[in-house]
């Protein structure tokens, strides 16, 4: 089945050389924006299964766009961040709003590719380290409370200390050796851990862990 994408950049050089890019890969773009208005009619429009969204646009930011778009509805569409810097401050908030990842504009024909198709079968594009990083530097210091928030009372003390080591950047099968368990069981802890909180995937899983206290951002140097 084609993947059905959405390109929202105001520039429109980046749209065209995305929409080669992706055509020739066989992946489906839909629709182009160049606001971020024009995003969300498209989406609305379009049913797409992946938005690549650029975070600085007229009318309404690509921020405000993903929120708008992500607002909790069944077959949301998976949103992937366009960022000229790696650590724009832009890129947490978009996270926060349940961006399933982000992409630097200057992407690799074959790195775009596999974003697309991995964001669309449910995973996050980004690693945990780095989505551990963005979440230490930009995170609310106030956020947390040393206390664990309400919406972490469903998980089971096992799923709590599954999403602890998510949160400091181990994959599944780092998770598997330390906590002795199979590279499944780990798989089905995360999938119950996203289940329970509601989640689109492991980078909202890491955002969760430290604006509820559960991990607490670095202290600054």
């Amino acid at each position: 089945m084609s993947v059905r994408v959405v390109v929202a950049d105001d520039q429109a050089l980046v749209r065209t050389g995305f929409r080669m890019i992706l055509t020739a890969d066989g992946i489906d773009v839909v629709a182009e924006a160049s606001t971020g208005a024009e995003a969300v009619d498209a989406v609305h429009r379009t049913r797409p299964d992946v938005v690549l969204m650029d975070i600085r646009m007229p009318d309404l930011d690509g921020l405000e766009a993903t929120r708008r778009i992500l607002t909790g509805g069944e077959n949301e569409p998976r949103v992937l961040i366009l960022t000229t810097f790696d650590l724009d401050h832009y890129v947490y908030a978009a996270l926060s709003a349940g961006a399933s990842g982000f992409l630097l504009k200057d992407v690799t024909p074959e790195h775009l590719v596999a974003a697309i198709r991995l964001v669309r079968s449910g995973d996050a594009l980004l690693a945990p380290t780095i989505t551990r990083r963005l979440v230490e530097r930009f995170a609310s210091r106030e956020a947390g409370t040393a206390t664990v928030h309400r919406d972490l009372a469903t998980l089971t003390a096992r799923e709590l200390e599954v999403l602890r080591l998510l949160a400091q950047g181990l994959s599944n099968s780092e998770l598997a050796a330390r906590l002795h368990l199979s590279e499944a069981t780990v798989k089905t802890h995360v999938a119950r851990i996203l289940a329970k909180l509601g989640l689109r995937d492991r980078v909202q899983a890491v955002v969760v862990a430290y604006e509820t206290g559960l991990i607490r951002p670095a202290a600054s140097p």
